[in-house]
This record gives C-alpha cells, sequence and structure tokens, in this order.
C-alpha cells in the first residue's frame, strides 16, 4: 500500500487509486473506492473533466452529474498533452497502488499510459480498464455508452411490453454495473497481490458484463429452446401470476404496487386472496398451481387491479407485507430522498457544494461495523492540486507555480 497510509480504520485506508476515468462507468468504480477509504486521487484536463459542464444549468457549475459519481475524491490538475504533465502522472503511478481509465479505444495507449507502459513503472500496480467491448472482438473500436451496452448485452431484447419496441433500463445497468464488477476485481486483486507481491491489468468489457448480470433470462432459453422474449412485468419463463405493478389510489404516475406471487409455492397466492377477501377462489381449479394461474393472468389482473385502486400504493404495500405476500410501491426519486429511514442510515446523504449549497444524493449502500467514510461532496476542479503534487510528489510551492505557469497543470 502507499508509503503515507493514514491511521484511519477504514477498510481501504492506505490504498491509493489513481483516477484517469470519466463518465460513470469509471467514476462509479472509483466513488465505490473512495467509499471504502480508498485515497482516489481524480487527474482531470485543466478544463475539467467531461462530464462536469453535463447538464449544468449554467457555466462554471459542476452538473449534478458529476456530485452524484465523484463524491470523496481529491482534484489534481494535468495536461496529459504536455510532456511535463504526462511526467507528473508517471510519479504518482509509482505511488499508487491502482489505476483506472475507461477512455474510447486506443486514448490511454496514445498518450502513453497502456498497461505494459504503467507496469514498468510500478509492477505492484493494479491495473484496471472498461471498454465497451472486446478488445479483440469485431467492434473493438466502437464508442458505448450505457444504453449502448444495454442493447448488446441483452438487456434490451428482454426490457418492454411483448408486443412492444425493447427499452432500456432507467438504472444504469450497464455503467455502474460495469463499476461495480470492476470495484470486485480490483479488491481481489489487492488481496491477490498480497501473496504475490504482483499488480495484475483488470479487463472490464461493458457487453460482458450486461450479459452476466441478465443470467436469469438465460433460463428462459433453454427452457423455450429460443431467445428470451419481452414480456412485460410478467416473468420471462412465463411460470407464475400475479406478476404486475397494479394501479392505486390517487392516480399519478407512480401510483403503482407491484405484487407478485413465487413460482415455487401456492402459499403467498392464498395470502393474497385472503387479503383481498376472497377466500371463495382457494382451490378453485383455475389457479391450482402458478403454470395454471399463469393462463388466466389476465382475468388475475383484472381482479387485483380493483382491489389496488381502492388503496394507496403504500396500503397495499403495508396489508400484502404484512400479510407475507411480495409487494413493492413503486417509489420514485422524491420519495426514496426524503424517506426518514433511507435518511437515518446515510443511503441519502446530503453533501455541501460551495455553490449549490446542500445537495442530496445516494450514499453507499455496503453497511460495514468497522469500515465508515463520512460522505464528502465532489471536489471543485483542481482543488487538492497544491496539496496531492506537494504531499505525495515533494514538490514546492514555488515548483507547483511554475507548473501552472507553464500550463502542465
Amino acid at each position: 500500500m502507499s508509503s503515507d497510509a493514514p491511521a484511519a480504520c477504514a477498510a481501504l485506508a492506505g490504498v491509493r487509486v489513481l483516477d484517469l476515468t470519466q463518465f460513470e462507468a469509471g467514476p462509479s468504480t472509483t466513488q465505490a473506492l473512495a467509499w471504502l477509504g480508498a485515497e482516489v486521487v481524480k487527474v482531470e484536463p485543466p478544463g475539467g473533466e467531461q462530464s462536469r459542464a453535463t447538464s449544468a444549468e449554467e457555466p462554471g457549475m459542476d452538473s449534478p452529474y458529476f456530485l452524484l459519481l465523484n463524491a470523496n475524491k481529491l482534484s489534481v490538475t494535468c495536461n496529459l498533452k504536455h510532456e511535463k504533465g504526462r511526467a507528473l502522472v508517471r510519479e504518482l503511478i509509482a505511488k499508487s497502488d491502482v489505476f483506472i481509465e475507461n477512455f474510447g479505444p486506443g486514448t490511454i495507449e496514445r498518450l502513453g499510459f497502456g498497461y505494459d507502459e504503467v507496469r514498468k513503472i510500478n509492477p505492484r500496480i493494479i491495473y484496471a480498464q472498461i471498454k465497451g467491448f472486446t478488445p479483440d472482438g469485431p467492434y473493438a473500436n466502437y464508442l458505448s455508452f450505457d444504453m449502448i451496452a444495454q442493447a448488446v448485452g441483452g438487456a434490451m431484447s428482454t426490457n418492454g411490453d411483448a408486443d412492444g419496441r425493447p427499452l432500456r433500463s432507467g438504472a444504469t445497468l450497464a455503467d455502474t454495473g460495469s463499476g461495480l464488477h470492476c470495484v470486485i476485481g480490483i479488491l481481489a486483486a489487492l488481496y491477490q497481490r498480497q501473496f504475490t507481491g504482483r499488480g495484475q491489468r483488470i479487463e472490464i468489457v461493458m457487453q460482458e458484463v450486461v450479459a452476466n448480470m441478465c443470467r436469469i433470462s438465460y433460463a428462459a432459453q433453454a427452457q423455450l429452446g429460443k431467445a428470451a422474449h419481452r414480456n412485460g412485468n410478467q416473468s420471462l419463463i412465463n411460470s407464475t401470476s400475479p406478476s404486475e405493478a397494479y394501479p392505486c389510489k390517487g392516480g399519478g404516475p407512480n401510483d403503482y404496487c407491484f405484487i407478485y406471487s413465487s413460482r415455487a409455492t401456492n402459499r403467498h397466492w392464498e395470502r393474497l386472496l385472503e387479503v383481498m377477501g376472497r377466500q371463495d377462489l382457494i382451490g378453485d381449479p383455475r389457479y391450482t398451481d402458478p403454470v395454471t394461474r399463469f393462463e388466466y393472468h389476465e382475468e388475475i389482473d383484472a381482479m387485483i387491479s380493483a382491489w389496488t385502486r381502492q388503496h394507496d400504493k403504500r396500503e397495499v404495500m403495508r396489508l400484502l407485507g404484512e400479510a407475507g405476500v411480495a409487494a413493492g410501491a413503486v417509489f420514485d426519486t422524491d420519495d426514496l430522498v426524503n424517506d426518514p429511514n433511507l435518511r437515518a442510515r446515510d443511503t441519502m446523504v446530503t453533501v455541501k457544494h460551495a455553490k449549490r449549497g446542500d445537495f442530496v444524493m445516494p450514499g453507499w449502500p455496503v453497511k460495514m461495523t468497522d469500515s465508515h467514510v463520512q460522505a464528502q461532496c465532489a471536489p471543485p476542479l483542481g482543488r487538492d492540486t497544491e496539496e496531492v503534487l506537494g504531499r505525495i510528489l515533494g514538490r514546492s510551492a514555488s515548483q507547483i507555480e511554475e507548473l501552472r505557469r507553464e500550463k502542465a497543470i
């Protein structure tokens, strides 16, 4: 680990991460490592990482997009088109445990920081890359974003109504999903390094991550003998009912509650009938088991909808949850940021931004008894340049000023 490891008790205290990432897939990786206690040095060009300005309301204002993905990091400016800027990065590589990038295909190599070059500087470094497609495949040079990876990884083919177009998920499965897969690889490599003394390269391909996250779709293919199909909110393998988001009192766009009956048993179905006051249907041959019920799912959905419309979504969830039936109200982002339990658990946190003031964002959802890192707002551009170059690389104030005059930082 880095030689100036702090005495803090966070899980990754003493691990230094050199972050050359942009947008979401890479920054979500390094943010997770920062929340686990690593020192993450985010290297940005003098104008700032591209996502600082993405959807910003006004020039010079850090965008919500950037703030949501770069909490708890240090920001250093280095001009990678300037030899002295690249020299600073090489020095930081020598003093880091992890190097990560997710630039477009070939970019990092053109800058002189491909894996072979980086490991010459630091053989112990964990070198991680996130790309859209396999580097040895036919799409190696193609650009990719979250929705592209959802398309080519199989997620969109199973998302949407059976007679409708494929839809991407509102969750950024490919970007943050790739980031979390990358975190797993980095943590495993850091553990392995304790025994081998060597670093290694970690390759994350967004298309492959999405395919991995769609594993259950392949159960449908195995059973049906053909590609898994879109089926709305119904089970992909057509083997149970209910499985739907049912409209609730209020009539708003998110006044729904999802109700699901397990494919493994009839108990949930019978409990649901009892809550709705339809005990007369217990034992009805049309609903005798999950597979048979699916044949009648349209009439079942109509019956349940008539009941759910009499109650708001939270009441439906409460009544069914207390009865032992799987049910989840459709909570929107406003519901979640104002949820008192999530706020108390720091699942939703408030950080302070210099211009925005209080900014509410999701915190780190992994709760650990012996490791806790307080959420801090994403840093202003270059805020930590002097500290990092001074503390880590030993530069004096005059040397840093000279680098700034030369536009190396």
